[in-house]
């Protein structure tokens, strides 16, 4: 279907392209170890809240949890209800998968009563601490609180003692509450710990809230950032110094633990980026201080690469004229050291070659026939001596294929002759657009031997725009345009 001819300029068949650019459907979001953490919901669960709200708000903390891996070691959640008197509706060593958790959220039934929110915090602060709630010593504690901004007692005083004692307290605010009030109980800096979002909008926060959670509970645990297809940057707490130690890295794939890489830092590193990894790879990864003070466990985490950028996936045609025409793609990426641009007549076998370097996304192709449908194909050459091609069809214009000299006439109230002179080449007609100041636009098409029409209801004192543009076999000529000012 190549050799048809162009029905437009710009128009592009990819012939080898597998690649689907859809966007993913949110489906399950990649599960994330390595964190540690106490994690409390405060859910206004008073009178003041609508049953649909409160359905709303469970679905939410269920999505912002729902990547995170429970258990002993790693995330434990619990909810207590604000409402005439604070209720726990389960401790944080309850439910350690993501399946139980979910249906106790899910089954969470909203108390009425009134918005005691200041009792609540107390007891919070009871329950953060204390062995028989399942909380965990020495292990981060974050305090996420939806409210819909009403409360009936004092909230300032117990929300102080609870940062006094290490809780980060994040605020999702879905009514109007006080702006000033609530920056001076969440956490600081207030852009980062308060949201101010409708109810139906909660989805809009999650991300940003869960990323914001995860800079607390991974802040003491070895956790990687920054992961591209071939890199990430593995981060951890600072435990040696200079003097005392340093730290052995070791890390393979997952499937093929035999090929395991062991680098050396100084105590004094608290990250170290890997490089030259395999895209879309499991990789199993032990960070080992070696202290001559303590003894200090083996940290280990998993770090999944990201799938590797192709291209291209686009190959754009433009400017075209009767030698020449521009070829553009995209993505340009690191991992391109260079392109090949192929380019030949249709139909026909003969190809000519052009080389670009990797750092280019465009080139200009020259010295063609005039009228005719070209085949190009662009071809990425990686690093790794991979190839990727993809094909784009392009039609040169007919040699002056251009109408001249566009002349105007006054032939009464509101209507104009516009008139030009003939284009070169086989035309098979002439079109004329009229864009109107006030009123439609209009479109005239007329047989080869007429070089002139007549446009009406152009109102006085009106700018418009008149443009004629050849009609050829394979692709519309160049247009000639001018605006016109019809006097008042």
């Amino acid at each position: 279907f190549l050799a048809d001819a162009c029905a437009g300029m710009g128009s592009h068949h990819s012939t080898n392209a597998p690649l689907s650019l859809s966007l993913p459907l949110l489906g399950p979001q990649p599960s994330i170890s390595n964190s540690e953490g106490d994690l409390l919901f405060l859910l206004d669960s008073s009178g003041s809240v609508s049953y649909y709200e409160f359905s709303r708000v469970k679905a939410f903390m269920w999505d912002l949890v729902q990547p995170f891996t429970f258990g002993p070691k790693d995330v434990q959640t619990s909810i207590i209800h604000i409402s005439t008197t604070p209720t726990m509706e389960f401790p944080f060593d309850r439910y350690l998968s993501s399946g139980t958790l979910q249906q106790a959220i899910r089954d969470t039934r909203q108390l009425m009563g009134d918005t005691n929110t200041g009792k609540a915090l107390s007891y919070a602060k009871e329950k953060f601490f204390s062995d028989e709630a399942g909380a965990r010593p020495d292990v981060p504690k974050v305090l996420v609180w939806v409210t819909d901004g009403f409360s009936t007692d004092d909230i300032s005083e117990p929300m102080q003692l609870l940062k006094d004692m290490g809780v980060t307290v994040f605020i999702v605010s879905t009514g109007r509450g006080n702006y000033l009030e609530l920056s001076a109980a969440a956490s600081q800096p207030p852009e980062k710990h308060l949201h101010f979002v409708d109810v139906d909008d909660l989805p809009i926060i999650t991300k940003e809230l869960r990323d914001a959670i995860l800079d607390v509970i991974q802040a003491n645990r070895l956790h990687a950032v920054d992961i591209t297809s071939s890199s990430f940057r593995l981060m951890w707490p600072k435990l040696l110094s200079q003097e005392t130690g340093y730290y052995t890295l070791e890390y393979a794939p997952t499937d093929d633990l035999a090929r395991k890489r062991t680098n050396q830092v100084s105590g004094a590193h608290t990250s170290l980026v890997l490089s030259n990894l395999a895209p879309e790879t499991t990789y199993e990864v032990a960070l080992i201080p070696e202290s001559n003070v303590h003894y200090f466990p083996p940290q280990t985490t998993r770090v999944t690469t990201l799938a590797e950028e192709i291209s291209p996936v686009q190959v754009l045609i433009s400017e075209s004229g009767p030698h020449s025409f521009h070829v553009s793609w995209a993505p340009t990426l690191d991992s391109v050291i260079g392109y090949q641009i192929l380019y030949g007549p249709l139909p026909g076998n003969s190809v000519k070659l052009l080389e670009v370097d990797g750092t280019s996304n465009s080139t200009v192709v020259e010295n063609l026939a005039p009228n005719t449908t070209y085949l190009v194909t662009v071809t990425a050459i990686y690093k790794s001596g991979k190839e990727k091609s993809l094909s784009a069809k392009a039609c040169t214009q007919e040699e002056g294929s251009k109408v001249r000299h566009l002349r105007f006439e006054d032939m009464g109230p509101n209507t104009l002759k516009a008139s030009w002179d003939s284009a070169d080449g086989k035309v098979l007609g002439y079109r004329v657009r009229c864009r109107r100041q006030t009123g439609p636009s209009s479109v005239i098409s007329v047989s080869p031997q007429i070089h002139s029409v007549l446009l009406t209801d152009l109102a006085s004192g009106t700018t418009n725009k008149v443009c004629v543009k050849p009609m050829y076999k394979n692709q519309p000529g160049k247009g000639l345009c001018r605006m016109v000012h019809m006097q008042p």
